[in-house]
Parts: structure tokens; sequence; C-alpha cells
């Protein structure tokens, strides 16, 4: 049973004998890898122009693909990047900052609603306590 299976196994994927099949083996991998990586990246690249995307969709997509985030400051000089590659103006990116912050602060609000009565175990307001803790850097 074992030499049927061991057969079988060879059958569907078969050993490199040489060093010469080896290179070859991986060579192909190397280049079908890199074809995927190429095509996901135009992929990619046409989410992130495509006039049917709304400008949300597409600065998220720029953000994906460059591993960045949308700057906070309004007058950031990679604005201009980004509203080039994503097909979008300048005000509409400043649009989606705008809109972001806004998500922010409203999150922010809710956090804090719940927490203004409560107390901490030593009795301290715990909203007061979280406030006075060192703060979060955020680069801009």
């Amino acid at each position: 049973m074992s030499s049927t299976y061991w057969s079988v196994a060879n059958a569907i994927a078969p050993r490199p004998t040489s060093v010469r099949d080896l290179l070859t083996t991986l060579r192909l991998r190397r280049a079908f890898e890199n074809e995927e990586r190429a095509q996901q990246r135009l992929a990619q690249l046409a989410e992130q122009r495509s006039d049917s995307n709304p400008p949300d969709v597409r600065i998220r997509a720029w953000e994906k693909l460059h591993g960045l985030r949308l700057p906070f400051d309004p007058q950031h000089p990679v604005l201009d990047v980004i509203a080039v590659a994503t097909r979008l103006t300048l005000p509409e990116v400043q649009a989606e900052q705008h809109a972001r912050s806004r998500q922010r602060a409203l999150r922010a609000t809710q956090l804090k609603e719940p927490l203004e009565g409560s107390r901490a175990a030593d009795g301290a307001p715990l909203l007061q306590q979280l406030e006075s803790r060192a703060p979060l850097y955020v680069l801009s």
C-alpha cells in the first residue's frame, strides 16, 4: 500500500531529480509569484483610479496600496499626490479628511458619554483619570 501511495504522490507532485530541475522549478515558481503580485498591484491601481468608486473608497485603496494613512493636516503636501493618484481634486481629498475628522470627533464623544458619571475603584471620576494619562502621539 505504501508503494502505491508513494507512486501516486510522485505522479501528482514530482520531485526534481537534479539541481537543474530544482532551479528551474524555483525560477518558475518565482516568476509565477511575481506575475501574481503584478496583477494584484494593477487591480489595486485600477480600484484607486476608478471613476465608479466614490472618493472615500479611492482614498482607502491608495492608503492600502502605499501602507500610509491620510494625514490630518489639510495643507499636507502629500494630499496633492493622493489627488493625482486617485483622479480626485484637492478639495475632494480635503472633504474626505474633514469627514474623517468629524467621525473621529463623534466616536470620541460617544466614548466619553458613558464614562462621565462613572467612578473608578478609588472613587475618582473615571473620565478624569483617563484624560490625565499620557497622550497618544499621532504623526501629522
